[in-house]
């Protein structure tokens, strides 16, 4: 007879595999792949550690496991996420939501009152959009992306988290929505800002998975930037908050973008990690 392998010699196996091909957190990883074949959570996992497992289940843990060793993202592995407390299903179409976004969503709301009007500027998954409608369920919420796929995974989002009538979705630009004008009380956006040369350096896990669509903000990483600062005035009725995403050591230049486009009352936000996150301003 072959090896019996139970719940902790596959715990033990797998974490010291994921160490060796560097993954990050290997235990962690390893506990909610194994969770989502055997339908456990963590503590399940520990009060099951005797337990052993028929080849079905080390098949299909053999599989998971070869897809996160080839460093392809653990969410698109388990097709699901969490953002602000609620379930997010993501795919490749999307960026993985990021808790550093939700201090996007904190900023926002700290402005944004119960009936206001806000529009979400590359929404992707639509985390921060379903947020804000989950938060401020009088508040008119439009969202627009360029990718269709990711718009099709947005509605689904909508839908599952109880918002997708108070939503809009469209599959616009940045620029062309803008110019649309719709006086606005809050425009945020989560935009591309990695440089490019710096996309090189990203983890595999970023550089090889994830749409680069949704990352690359071309030479400085501000493009996608400076489109959004120039054109939300038109966008925001008086008084309206633009409110901004950006990357590690790009505040102080996209908060000088800001001061060139009129706003005031510009501010900067860090995240909990202690970096300038959100970059904001208000129309005069």
């Amino acid at each position: 007879m072959g090896k019996v392998w139970t719940v902790l010699d596959v715990l033990r196996w797998t974490t010291g595999y994921f160490e060796r091909c560097g993954i990050d957190s290997p235990r962690l990883d390893t506990e909610l792949l194994m969770g989502a074949v055997l339908h456990l959570d963590r503590v399940g996992l520990y009060l099951n550690y005797d337990r052993p497992l028929v080849e079905e289940e080390l098949g299909r843990i053999r599989e998971l496991v070869a897809r996160r060793a080839t460093r392809e993202p653990l969410q698109y592995i388990l097709g699901e996420t969490e953002f602000w407390s609620l379930p997010f299903a993501v795919t490749p179409a999307v960026l993985i939501p990021r808790p550093d976004t939700e201090v996007l969503v904190e900023e926002a709301l700290k402005r944004g009152e119960e009936a206001c009007r806000i529009l979400d500027l590359g929404t992707g998954s639509g985390i921060v959009a379903i947020a804000l409608a989950h938060e401020l369920p009088r508040a008119q919420v439009s969202a627009c992306d360029v990718s269709a796929q990711a718009l099709e995974l947005a509605r689904a989002n909508a839908r599952s988290n109880g918002v997708e009538e108070r939503i809009t979705f469209a599959l616009q630009d940045f620029a062309q929505v803008l110019a649309q004008g719709h006086d606005f009380d809050l425009v945020v956006s989560n935009p591309p800002y990695v440089a490019d040369g710096d996309m090189a350096q990203l983890m595999p896990e970023v550089r090889d998975h994830e749409p680069h669509l949704a990352l690359a903000g071309g030479p400085d990483g501000l493009d996608a930037l400076r489109v959004i600062i120039r054109n939300a005035p038109c966008a925001l009725k008086s008084g309206g908050w633009l409110l901004v995403e950006v990357g590690q050591g790009q505040a102080d230049a996209v908060e000088r973008l800001f001061g060139e486009a009129g706003f005031f009352q510009t501010f900067q936000r860090r995240d909990y990690a202690g970096i300038p996150r959100v970059v904001g301003g208000r129309k005069p």
